[in-house]
C-alpha cells in the first residue's frame, strides 16, 4: 500500500517566487488500484509521480510505501525496486545503446544473474513487439517504440506498483 499524508512540495523559481506543486495532499493507494491524476500544465502530476519512487523528496508529510518512507535514505533503493516510473518522454529514461541492453539495464542494476536477465529480455522485447529491434540504437526507434521500450524495461524489473507520467 502508498500512503500520502500530508506533504507539500515547491519549487521556487528566481523571477517568480514559490510555486506549489503539492499542497497538503493526502492519499491512499491500495495494491491492484488504478489511480489516474489528471489537471493541468504544473498542477504536480510529474512532482507526485517522482515523490513516490524517491527522485524527489516532499518539504513536508511523509510518503509510505509498504511501510517505508520515501524521507529515510536508506528506503530509497527498496522503493525504486518496488515503484517503478516511465517518464512522460521516454528519451529522458532510455540510457543504453541498444534495445535489449536498455531492457537488460535494470536488471542488472538490481543484481539479477545473467542467465535470468538473458530470458526477462527476450520475452519482455517478444511481449512487446520489438524482440526485432533488439540490437538496434533506441535513438532510431518511432516515438510509439520509445514509449513501449521504456514500459517494457521497468516490467521487465517486475515492479508492485507502477507510475506512468
Amino acid at each position: 500500500m502508498i500512503k500520502i499524508k500530508d506533504i507539500n512540495f515547491s519549487y521556487t523559481p528566481e523571477k517568480t517566487g514559490d510555486h506549489k506543486a503539492i499542497n497538503l495532499l493526502s492519499l491512499t493507494i491500495r495494491e491492484g488500484e488504478f489511480i489516474a491524476l489528471m489537471g493541468h500544465n504544473s498542477s504536480g502530476k510529474t512532482t507526485l509521480a517522482r515523490c513516490l519512487n524517491g527522485l524527489l523528496f516532499p518539504q513536508s508529510g511523509h510518503i509510505l510505501v509498504d511501510e517505508m518512507d520515501t524521507n529515510h535514505q536508506d528506503n530509497i533503493i527498496p522503493i525504486r525496486k518496488k515503484v517503478g516510473m516511465v517518464f512522460q518522454n521516454p528519451d529522458n529514461q532510455i540510457v543504453s545503446t541498444s534495445v535489449e541492453r536498455e531492457v537488460a539495464f535494470g536488471l542488472e542494476n538490481l543484481g539479477v544473474p545473467t542467465e535470468t536477465i538473458h530470458q526477462v529480455v527476450a520475452a519482455i522485447l517478444d511481449r512487446f513487439q520489438l524482440s526485432d529491434y533488439r540490437r538496434h540504437p533506441p535513438h532510431l526507434l518511432s516515438g510509439g517504440e520509445k514509449q513501449r521500450l521504456a514500459l517494457a524495461s521497468v516490467l521487465a524489473m517486475n515492479p508492485k506498483y507502477l507510475v506512468l507520467d
